[in-house]
């Protein structure tokens, strides 16, 4: 029997959508309804929702703009659709994201299932090692300024649904709103925040550059995580060559790199003696730069082009460590100040000590120091008793080796 709805979409696909939105969390949109809320009557919400995208009707609410910090001055904009509409692209989502995996590039890292930064970093030193020259790449405001047209075409290629369609420009279009009220046009980008944003955004660089790169350098590798884009090549001629095309290439797409934070790179090493004037490079919290090695086999020293956590990373987690005011938590047990404060510290010390983790050996003694003032506080017998307060710690460390992350 043929369906009475405009467009065909199974309804299981709802269920699993809403259980990966409560698993992401997430905060409110501007309905102010939070995953709980829907939740509470999910079976009738997610009928509605499923009929009006059948028939059609559906018309996503606007987005709430939100500014985050990032770095020690600036911010950065995310977009937070409701709860329903996050629910709707991750439907979308469900089902474009087979197919987008299946034409990715091996070089693609950013967002992607099975693939993380520490294969990316890992990948990119392998190739400083074996090629001399980086070209170090950031894309201007790429989540701002994505062409809709552009992004659709692409889109296309891959999903002939009409439904699938009609809601990417949809949400691509919906209005958005700060937190004063005020409505921000909208007629370029994908806010970041929303479910679909880094799919559209890795299918958009995919034909923008990935694409295009294996297609007029394909002997030059290359790793991009979202907007962070690196090339390798062999000639510092060579770089400055690739990075003028790569630059006429973005520019067609509607895009620029950010020249501030472009450059290009010498990987010095012991073997590699070539004056040039930058020589290290950041990416994705990593420092790559000309490093002091021992030898494993002969225990001789080296200099190695390696990343490590960057200064800018290691400022960033000890100002986040001063944001927890552990001071003020004395009604606390130390016993409960290391179960909220693990999570992060295990987090940091998983994914910056996967290279060079000798390089995280001066933020221990900062979070014992942290530790130690909280300790102070907390005991009248070590108020102002710096000293003492580190001592007490030790004792403590040596009983319970374990009871903080960066113990064990």
């Amino acid at each position: 029997m043929k369906s009475s709805k405009s467009y065909d979409i199974p309804k299981h696909l709802f269920v699993k959508a809403f259980k990966r939105v409560k698993a992401n969390k997430g905060a409110p949109g501007v309905d102010g309804q939070s995953i709980e809320i829907f939740e509470s009557n999910l079976e009738n919400n997610l009928y509605k929702l499923w009929n009006r995208m059948s028939s059609g009707s559906y018309f996503p609410q606007a987005v709430r703009l939100c500014e985050i910090p990032k770095g020690r001055t600036g911010t950065r904009t995310l977009g937070i659709p409701t709860v329903r509409d996050r629910v709707a692209q991750m439907v979308v989502k469900q089902v474009l994201e087979p197919r987008l995996e299946a034409i990715f590039s091996e070089n693609s890292y950013g967002y992607r299932p099975g693939r993380s930064a520490v294969e990316a970093v890992g990948q990119a030193r392998g190739n400083c090692w074996d090629m001399n020259w980086v070209i170090d790449m950031d894309i201007k405001g790429f989540f701002d300024t994505i062409d809709h047209e552009l992004m659709l075409k692409a889109l296309r290629c891959h999903a002939k649904e009409k439904w699938i369609d009609l809601y990417v420009r949809r949400w691509l279009e919906a209005p958005a709103y700060t937190e004063n009220g005020t409505q921000a046009v909208r007629d370029r980008g994908t806010p970041q925040g929303g479910v679909i944003s880094p799919l559209l955004a890795n299918l958009f660089l995919h034909y923008a550059l990935d694409r295009w790169v294996e297609e007029h350098f394909p002997s030059l590798p290359f790793e991009r995580y979202a907007d962070d884009i690196i090339i390798h090549c062999y000639t510092e001629k060579q770089a400055r060559y690739v990075l003028h095309q790569v630059q006429e290439r973005l520019e067609e797409c509607g895009l620029s790199l950010n020249e501030r934070k472009t450059r290009i790179v010498y990987c010095k090493d012991s073997n590699r003696k070539g004056p040039a004037k930058d020589k290290k490079f950041d990416f994705l919290g990593f420092e790559f730069r000309p490093r002091l090695v021992r030898n494993s086999k002969d225990g001789h020293f080296f200099v190695s082009f390696s990343p490590a956590i960057s200064p800018k990373s290691a400022k960033s987690i000890r100002r986040q460590i001063r944001s927890w005011k552990m001071t003020k938590r004395t009604p606390m047990t130390l016993k409960d100040i290391a179960l909220a404060i693990n999570p992060a510290i295990r987090g940091w010390f998983s994914y910056y000590g996967s290279f060079c983790p000798s390089a995280l050996s001066k933020l221990k003694p900062y979070i014992d120091r942290c530790i130690a003032f909280w300790v102070m506080r907390k005991f009248k017998s070590l108020h102002r008793r710096f000293v003492g307060a580190i001592r007490w710690l030790r004792d403590v460390r040596r009983s319970s080796p374990r009871l903080f992350a960066h113990w064990a």
